[in-house]
C-alpha cells in the first residue's frame, strides 16, 4: 500500500469535529451511490421500452423492402422474390400493397390504410398471426373475399368478426365525374400489435383483390424482406441491390422508422446528462469534504511536506479520496440498479395495464456497455471533484502551515 493511499484512508476514517466531516463523506458516497443507481436503471429501462417498440414496428414492418423507382409498382415480382430468396441471409420475401382509402361500415366510415399481402408467406416477413385478436387471419375465402382491421379502427366502425364493411379506393378517381373503385369485404378479424399508429388505421387485404381495388393490374409495390440479424440491414441491402438494375433500392428498418429511433437514441443520451446532474452534486460535496479536511490537516501537511513529502503525493492524498468516494459509490449504485433491474425483470414490480400499453410489466433490458459507461462519468465526476482541493492543499508552504496550524 502506498503512502497517499494509507493516509487517504486515514483521513476517510478519521472522526473529526463530531464526525461532521465523516458525515459529508457517507453522504457524498450516497449521492453518487443513488446517481450511478437512478443512470443504469432508468437507461435499461429505456433499452426495455426501445426494444418493445423495435420489436413491435418490426413485427408489422420487415427488416428491408425492395421498391422500384417505377410508379406503376415492381413488375414480375415472383421472379424478384426468387432472387432475393437466393440471398443467404434473407429468411422470407412477400409482396405488398400499399395505398389509403376509406372505409365504411353500417353508417360510420372511416379512413384506413390498406396493405395488401399475400397470405401464404406473410408470417415469413410479419408477426401479424399472432397478433390476431378476434377472430382469424383469413383473406382468401369463398364469397366475398376477407379482411382484417386494427383493433381500434374496428371499435370506431362497432364491427365484429362476420360483419360487412365497404372499401373505398381513390385508384379510379381520375377527373370531376369518376368515381372510386368500390368492393364489399367480410370482416374476418382484428388484431393488435401494441403500436397505436398501426391498430388506429392498418387494415390488411388480400394481394390479389388489393390488385384489383387499387388497379395495380399484376403489379405490387414491392417485396417485403426478412432477415437472419436485422442489425445486418445494410450490409444485405448491398448484397439485394446488386442483383438488380438500377431501377430498383432496398430501404433498411432504420430508415423507414428513422426519425423515431433517432429520437430515442438521443432521448437516451438526454436522461443520462441530466441524470448525472446528481452525481455532480455529490462531487461538490467531496469537493467541499476535501477543502474542510485540507483546512483541518493545514498542520499534517506542513509535517509530511517538511519530513520530504512532495507537492504531488499531498495531492495524491485528496485526489485518492474522492477516487475512493467515487468507486464506492460506483459500486454500490451499481449493485443496487442491478438487483432493482432484476427484481423488475422476474418479478414484475411494477404492472402496466396490458389493455392500454400492451404489456403486463414495465420492460427492462440491462446493457453491459451501459454499466460500464455509467460507472465511469461516476467515478470521472468524483476526481474531477477532488482535484481543486488536491491542488489547494498541495501549494501549502510547510512553515505556514507548521505555524497557522
Amino acid at each position: 500500500m502506498s503512502t497517499p493511499f494509507f493516509i487517504a484512508t486515514r483521513y476517510l476514517r478519521a472522526r473529526s469535529h463530531g464526525g461532521f466531516i465523516s458525515l459529508i463523506t457517507y453522504l457524498s458516497v450516497g449521492g453518487v451511490t443513488i446517481g450511478t443507481a437512478a443512470l443504469i436503471i432508468v437507461l435499461s429501462v429505456m433499452n426495455g421500452f426501445e426494444t418493445e417498440v423495435r420489436a413491435r414496428i418490426l413485427g408489422a414492418d420487415a427488416h428491408l423492402r425492395l421498391e422500384t423507382f417505377d410508379h406503376d409498382g415492381l413488375p414480375a415480382w415472383q421472379d424478384a422474390q426468387k432472387i432475393v430468396r437466393e440471398v443467404p441471409e434473407v429468411t422470407g420475401a412477400s409482396p405488398f400493397i400499399f395505398e389509403k382509402g376509406m372505409v365504411r361500415a353500417k353508417k360510420k366510415a372511416e379512413a384506413a390504410a390498406f396493405r395488401g399481402v399475400d397470405e401464404t408467406t406473410l408470417a415469413e416477413v410479419s408477426d401479424l398471426p399472432q397478433h390476431m385478436k378476434l377472430g382469424s387471419l383469413q383473406l382468401k375465402r369463398e364469397g366475398l373475399p376477407g379482411i382484417v382491421l386494427g383493433r381500434f379502427l374496428a371499435e370506431r366502425l362497432d364491427v365484429v368478426p362476420g360483419d360487412t364493411v365497404v372499401v373505398f379506393s381513390p385508384a379510379g378517381i381520375t377527373g370531376p365525374l369518376s368515381t372510386p373503385q368500390v368492393k364489399q369485404f367480410v370482416l374476418t378479424g382484428t388484431f393488435q400489435t401494441g403500436l397505436f399508429e398501426f391498430d388506429d388505421v392498418l387494415a390488411y387485404l388480400d394481394i390479389e383483390t388489393a390488385q384489383k381495388v387499387f388497379l395495380r393490374k399484376d403489379k405490387v409495390d414491392g417485396l417485403e424482406i426478412k432477415i437472419v440479424d436485422m442489425f445486418a440491414a445494410d450490409q444485405v441491402r448491398e448484397k439485394i441491390e446488386s442483383k438488380f438494375s438500377a431501377d430498383f433500392f432496398v430501404r433498411t428498418w432504420y430508415e423507414l422508422r428513422s426519425t423515431l429511433f433517432s429520437w430515442m437514441k438521443i432521448e437516451k443520451w438526454m436522461w443520462t446528462v441530466i441524470l448525472s446532474i446528481i452525481i455532480i452534486v455529490a462531487a461538490f460535496n467531496i469537493l467541499s469534504t476535501l477543502i474542510m479536511v485540507s483546512m483541518e490537516k493545514r498542520r499534517d501537511i506542513g509535517i509530511l511536506k517538511a519530513m520530504g513529502a512532495r507537492d504531488k503525493d499531498i495531492a495524491a492524498v485528496f485526489s485518492l479520496q474522492g477516487l475512493i468516494v467515487g468507486v464506492s459509490g460506483a459500486i454500490f449504485g451499481t449493485i443496487l440498479g442491478f438487483i432493482v433491474c432484476f427484481g423488475q425483470l422476474h418479478f414484475k414490480w411494477i404492472a402496466l395495464p396490458s389493455d392500454i400499453y400492451f404489456l403486463d410489466a414495465l420492460p427492462v433490458k440491462m446493457m453491459p456497455l451501459d454499466f460500464v459507461i455509467v460507472i465511469v462519468i461516476a467515478i470521472l465526476l468524483a476526481y474531477l471533484g477532488s482535484l481543486y482541493p488536491a491542488r489547494k492543499a498541495s501549494q501549502l508552504s510547510p512553515v505556514e502551515a507548521i505555524r497557522e496550524g
